[in-house]
């Protein structure tokens, strides 16, 4: 910690002083398994830190090397970690299969895709940087499960052994024998290492006669085919062919394991990171490969432009205008950056900015507003006249002209609602509305917005828009 004091003396610099505070608390005080893809959304409630800059604080930490960020795609079904990946470029396949829930996915970057972070190892050693020397139990704890599964502090290895019913370490090239008796249980004997499961019905009259199971463990086989055995003595003969220790264990899929696996909490999704602000200051172009394209199931995109710029420069001159659209520019980035967003470009005078959630947009939008009509109060003029268009759905993020940038018809939607959109009007169309966190925000304020339905370029059918006063 020595050696790493420099880093945090610098991160303060850059990040709040009191999430710079708890990251030497954590980095010095915490036990190994807290340090490994720290959960960022469950460390701010832990501290009670804010989390927008709870996050900011872990990406300007792992720029300064005291964390590592990790990009690790989940299996919605048992929150296990599919595929860990230093950058999201790596994260190139169309399909991702869980052994162990023997179902694939397609992934997308809403909760498909978390983010983490784990101390580096110039800062502090743990035993996740040699994950293969980690106990059986720790290595699903560390490596395996996602940071979306809340697992017990306390008496975690007592949980486990709920359903474990054997568990060995297997080096590469040996071969071991595992002799139990089976439970008249739903029974898996998985290897996560390389992510192979077989699947046992066992159920029927017990019997004293023993079954012999051969599995060999590898990179290829998956063994999802569901075997149907009777109560009583198996003997499983395992081989590791992988050119790393593997970890077979055997468990009762029931109760116990369901409990353990349904504690679920929030986590950083890839989602939310590339819609941060911080983020996109930081790693700009080293985001996506040309040739990626990352779905996103709901992205919340708000547009602005200003309403007679051309009139502006003529009225007030090139000088004088420029520094106005300037300031102008520099209150909307505050204002998206504050609700969890991000300006992923401006186009002239006009602003296109993502949001994690719909509520997000619609706060911002009304600040954005709000924010005009005081700087046009200060001027005494009505040069800064905000016209605002808010739309939600699914996209493709991608990455063009050397930026991370977004694709679909979502995008081309939002940009043709706030075209619709006169001077100081916030125009919503009805997937922003129906979401109840955004109607909240509105009912907060007392505000009733005007429906009507409209015709956009480009789209089939007619779409409903509506005016926020």
């Amino acid at each position: 910690m020595s050696e790493a004091q420099p880093l945090f003396d610098v991160l303060r610099h850059s990040a709040r002083t009191e999430v710079a505070d708890a990251f030497e608390r954590l980095v010095r005080d915490a036990p190994d398994h807290r340090l490994c893809r720290i959960n960022a959304l469950a460390f701010a409630a832990r501290e009670g830190l804010d989390e927008e800059e709870t996050i900011a604080g872990f990406l300007h930490a792992s720029r300064l090397g005291i964390f590592e960020l990790s990009w690790n795609v989940l299996c919605p079904g048992c929150g296990g970690v599919l595929d860990a990946n230093t950058s999201l470029k790596t994260v190139q396949s169309t399909e991702y299969t869980c052994a162990l829930c023997a179902a694939g996915y397609e992934p997308t970057l809403d909760e498909m895709v978390e983010v983490t972070f784990t101390v580096s190892p110039r800062v502090r050693r743990i035993g996740a940087h040699t994950p293969h020397e980690l106990p059986p139990a720790e290595y699903f704890r560390q490596i395996y499960w996602g940071s979306g599964i809340d697992l017990p502090e306390e008496n975690y290895e007592a949980k486990v052994d709920e359903f474990l019913l054997e568990a060995l370490e297997l080096p590469p090239g040996e071969k071991a024998v595992i002799s139990l008796q089976l439970p008249a249980e739903f029974v898996i004997i998985f290897e996560p290492v390389t992510h192979a499961a077989q699947f046992l019905d066992v159920s029927g009259e017990p019997t004293r006669e023993r079954r012999n199971l051969g599995l060999v463990f590898d990179r290829s086989h998956r063994h999802h085919e569901t075997l149907s055995l009777p109560p009583g003595p198996l003997r499983v003969s395992v081989e590791n062919h992988a050119e790393v220790r593997t970890l077979p264990s055997i468990c009762v899929a029931g109760e116990a394991l369901h409990a353990l696996l349904g504690r679920r909490r929030p986590f950083l999704t890839a989602k939310r990171l590339l819609s941060n602000q911080t983020f996109r200051d930081i790693y700009r172009t080293d985001t996506l490969d040309v040739d990626q394209r990352l779905k996103i199931t709901s992205l919340t995109f708000l547009f602005t432009d200003l309403r007679g710029s051309t009139e502006l420069y003529e009225r007030v001159g090139d000088l004088a205008a420029f520094d106005l659209v300037r300031t102008h520019f520099n209150v909307l980035n505050e204002i998206v950056a504050a609700e969890a967003g991000a300006v992923v470009k401006t186009i002239g005078d006009a602003v296109m900015a993502t949001f994690p959630t719909p509520d997000r947009a619609v706060t911002a939008a009304m600040r954005m507003r709000e924010a005009m009509r005081e700087l046009n109060e200060e001027r005494g003029s009505e040069d800064l006249l905000l016209k605002i268009g808010i739309h939600e759905g699914p996209c493709i993020a991608v990455n063009l002209n050397d930026r991370q940038d977004y694709f679909g018809q979502t995008v081309n939607i939002a940009s043709r609602v706030q075209h619709l959109a006169t001077s100081r009007e916030i125009f919503a169309t009805g997937s922003v509305l129906e979401d109840p966190r955004a109607s909240g925000v509105l009912s907060d304020r007392g505000l009733s917005p005007m429906a009507h339905n409209v015709t956009l370029r480009g789209i089939a059918n007619e779409i409903s828009i509506f005016a926020i006063p």
